[in-house]
This record gives C-alpha cells, sequence and structure tokens, in this order.
C-alpha cells in the first residue's frame, strides 16, 4: 500500500511537470481590447488522433486545448507587458496597449481572405506590422476551410509574432463554414457572431453576412437550390438587422463608422453580381440613413471601391486567396484593380484616411472622409 501511494505521488509530479514544459501552440494572442479591459488567449497540444484513407495514406490531426485570461482594471492608453508562461522564456511574452478613452489619433488595418497562398498572407502580415495598427480586422475566409485544424494551424504561425501585440477581429466568411474551431480560438463581443466595439469616436460593427445557413439537400434540385439556401437564414439575419438598427441608434453620436460583413454589396464579379443586389434589398437603406461612411467586405479576392449616397462600399479581399478577375464594373463603381492588398485606416478628429497598399508597399488608393456631423 505504502508503495503504491509513492508510485501515484511519483506519477503526479510526473504529469505536473509534464503540464509546466508544455509548449504554446497558437498564440499567446490579444482579444476584446477595450479602455480597461482585454483577454489573452493561447492554445496547447492535448493530443493527436490518426486517420486512414481509402488507398492507405494515414494522416495525423492534432487536437488543442484553448487557454483565455481577463485582464481587469488596466488604464486607457496604456502599455502593458504580459507573460502568460511566467516561464522566464520569451513564449509567453507580448505586449498589449489598451484603447484610449478620449478621442484621439490612431490607425487600423483592413483585410480579407487571407486564407491560401500563406507566403502572400506572411508578405502582408509583414506590410501590416510596419504600420504598427492598434489593430486588425479581418473581413472572412481567414482560412480555406474552417473545419480543418491544419488550416488554423498555418494561418496561427503565419500571424505568431504579429498578434502577440495587437488585437485580431476576424469576421465571418463562407470558408470558416461555422466551425467550432472559430468560436474556440476567438474571444469576441456580444454573441460573437456578430458584434461591435468602439475606440475613441470610432464605432466598428461587424456582420455575419453567413448566418445559420445549412447545406442544401441532395433532393432540392435546379433553380429551388438557391431559394432553399436564402430561405434557411432569413429569419437569423431578420434578427440580426433588428440588432443593427438598435446598435446605430444607440451610437448615433459616433464621430466615424466603419461597417464589415464578409459578402459585398456591390460586386464587380460578374458571376456575384446578382447575389450583392439581393444583399442591398434586404438591408435596404440603413446604412444610408444613419450616416454609415465605411463598408468594408472581402470575398470578391480583388480591391474595388464604390460610392453609392455618400457611403463608401469597398471589396478588400488581397491577403492570400487567389485574385478574381473585374469582369462586371457598376455604375457606382469609382476603382477597382486586381492585386494584393490591405487598408491602412488613419483616424483623426475630424477625417479618417484609407491608404490602400499593395504588397510590396505601394500605395495605389486613397480615400478621406469626414467626420459625422454630430456635434
Amino acid at each position: 500500500m505504502k508503495n503504491s501511494i509513492i508510485i501515484i505521488f511519483l506519477l503526479s509530479i510526473f504529469f505536473i511537470q509534464a503540464q509546466n514544459d508544455q509548449k504554446i501552440a497558437f498564440g499567446p494572442y490579444i482579444q476584446q481590447m477595450s479602455t480597461k479591459d482585454a483577454t489573452l488567449c493561447w492554445s496547447t497540444i492535448e493530443g493527436e488522433s490518426t486517420i486512414t484513407f481509402p488507398k492507405g495514406k494515414t494522416d495525423t490531426i492534432r487536437s488543442y486545448k484553448q487557454h483565455k485570461i481577463h485582464l481587469a482594471n488596466l488604464k486607457p492608453n496604456t502599455k502593458y507587458a504580459y507573460d502568460v508562461l511566467n516561464d522566464g522564456s520569451d513564449e509567453g511574452k507580448g505586449i498589449l496597449t489598451t484603447f484610449p478613452d478620449k478621442s484621439i489619433p490612431f490607425n487600423f488595418v483592413a483585410i480579407g481572405d487571407s486564407r491560401s497562398r500563406h507566403d502572400v498572407h506572411a508578405k502582408i502580415v509583414k506590410k501590416i506590422q510596419e504600420k504598427n495598427p492598434r489593430f486588425v480586422i479581418n473581413s472572412g475566409d481567414l482560412v480555406g476551410n474552417g473545419l480543418s485544424i491544419k488550416d488554423w494551424e498555418a494561418f496561427f504561425k503565419v500571424n505568431k509574432e504579429f498578434m502577440k501585440n495587437t488585437p485580431y477581429y476576424p469576421v465571418l466568411g463562407n470558408h470558416e463554414k461555422d466551425s467550432p474551431y472559430y468560436y474556440d480560438f476567438f474571444d469576441l463581443p456580444n454573441n460573437e457572431r456578430y458584434y461591435y466595439f468602439t475606440v475613441g469616436d470610432a464605432l466598428f460593427i461587424v456582420l455575419d453576412s453567413e448566418g445559420l445557413r445549412t447545406t442544401v439537400p441532395a433532393y432540392v434540385k435546379g433553380d429551388k437550390q438557391d431559394q432553399f439556401w436564402y430561405d434557411s437564414g432569413i429569419e437569423y439575419l431578420k434578427t440580426q438587422k433588428i440588432w443593427l438598427e438598435n446598435v446605430l441608434n444607440l451610437n448615433k453620436d459616433a464621430g466615424f463608422i466603419f461597417v464589415f460583413q464578409h459578402l459585398p454589396l456591390y460586386s464587380v464579379k460578374k458571376s456575384r453580381v446578382e447575389e450583392s443586389k439581393m444583399a442591398r434589398k434586404f438591408w435596404g437603406d440603413i446604412f444610408f440613413r444613419h450616416g454609415v461612411q465605411v463598408f468594408l467586405n472581402g470575398h470578391d479576392h480583388h480591391y474595388h471601391h464604390a460610392i453609392d449616397n455618400g457611403v463608401h462600399f469597398i471589396t478588400a479581399a488581397g491577403a492570400g486567396a487567389p485574385l478574381y478577375k473585374v469582369d462586371a464594373p457598376q455604375p457606382e463603381t469609382v476603382n477597382y484593380k486586381e492585386i494584393e492588398h490591405f487598408i491602412n485606416v488613419e483616424v483623426n478628429k475630424d477625417t479618417a484616411v484609407l491608404h490602400v497598399i499593395d504588397i510590396d508597399g505601394n500605395e495605389f488608393d486613397t480615400i478621406e472622409i469626414k467626420r459625422r456631423n454630430t456635434k
């Protein structure tokens, strides 16, 4: 009995030591930044599984355990050094800077469709780091297949050093496939599917254009497929529209309003023009009525800038996915380019300037918007 107790004790020590020696797989990275709060996330390897394909090929798939620390009572616009491991190594270290509680100048970066061509994605991230943004918003299709853990492994590998110090806000795209991995890895405001946050005088709203739509069954044929897909998610989108109206009313004094979703409202890809028209019909005049200045989306892998009733509708989907041809410019189109790119947005007291920058660091479009007249 005594020997058994000793063995159990030694095994317990070994298990605790193994846990302490476990390396971080993803992260650490910053989520839910505010003026006084922040969340730190990281993942460790929990186990491995194998799958054998019909021809005998075997693949190893890792599972991960998620860790989160919620920080409170921080000071606004203040830089903090953190260490989630506190073991003397640099692996768990990073820098976070809380958002300001006043309307001071800051910059953020918008990108979209980083899902493939990881070498392109890595070059884009390197150029973004040079801008030292307060945060990044990715307008969807972060990965090629949200249900593939290997795609998430590639995503976090590219962003490892960057996300240690810069909050990262994702948007649900069709390639995320409403995956549980998405909700495990990210810690987002509100219901995580659609949410908003503020920085100084600016309001940022993230919408979910994919919704709860399901796979179209095999027995739904021909023209009925599109209608089935639309009808399966319409009630969810209606609920989201009510939420959006309330958020815009609640934040009517915001000086700048940026809205993000994955699907474009103005597509210049011929095969998607009708879909974008349907999206515009659904949202109606909500963005015009509330004086939204910028609507940013992904999905169409190129750059496109349209203006309608004073609202700038911008497709910025050049962070890694293969580029698409522009074959259907619209009456609202003012500029487009088939190029890898990101947008560095400088928000000042009275204006916000969108610098559209290619993968080599060259600025090829500049858009200036004025503060909303709320005073």
